[in-house]
């Protein structure tokens, strides 16, 4: 694989991609383990889209040369700070995408995001004493809600954006 930024890009698409072909065949399965290849698959393929999403910056940061060029995050290269230090409208657009609750790329941040947080059980009184104290809880309650189709709407709008974006730092 050649060194170029927008390799590391690309594989994580085509990861991203991967990945969904095996959720949606998981979905699909009556193995005994299939909610569990269901959620692995979930989370693999919104791993290797966050990966593609930070590839992205990647390749906008190094074209800029910007300082923060191999941050480990698109946390730490999606903000204020990093845009008003080296303005760029790429750069500008995904900060945009990002503070913006609705949009797909914030959705994505998010999901990311909760992948790392523990599992937390509804704060209910507890009223009767003869109820169990512990309760099986569902790990995959959070993620679960994306849906292979929402995954992939993600990944063809990132596909696009990257595209875009490239055609635009060509110095031809």
């Amino acid at each position: 694989m050649a060194h170029e930024l927008y390799t590391r890009t690309n594989q994580k698409i085509f990861f991203t991609g991967l990945a969904l072909e095996s959720l949606r065949k998981a979905e699909s399965g009556q193995a005994m383990n299939a909610q569990a290849l269901v959620q692995a698959e979930r989370e693999a393929a919104l791993f290797h889209l966050y990966g593609a999403l930070l590839g992205a910056c990647h390749e906008i940061a190094g074209y800029y040369h910007l300082a923060e060029a191999s941050a480990p995050r698109v946390e730490l290269l999606l903000n204020q700070a990093v845009l008003q230090a080296a303005p760029s409208p790429e750069l500008a657009e995904l900060v945009e995408l990002a503070q913006q609750p609705e949009t797909w790329l914030a959705q994505l941040l998010q999901a990311h995001a909760d992948l790392f947080r523990p599992p937390q059980a509804p704060k209910v009184a507890k009223v009767d004493p003869t109820l169990p104290l512990i309760q099986a809880v569902r790990v995959d309650e959070e993620v679960s809600a994306l849906t292979a189709d929402e995954l992939e709407s993600w990944r063809q709008l990132l596909k696009q954006l990257v595209l875009r974006f490239r055609e635009s730092l060509s110095e031809c």
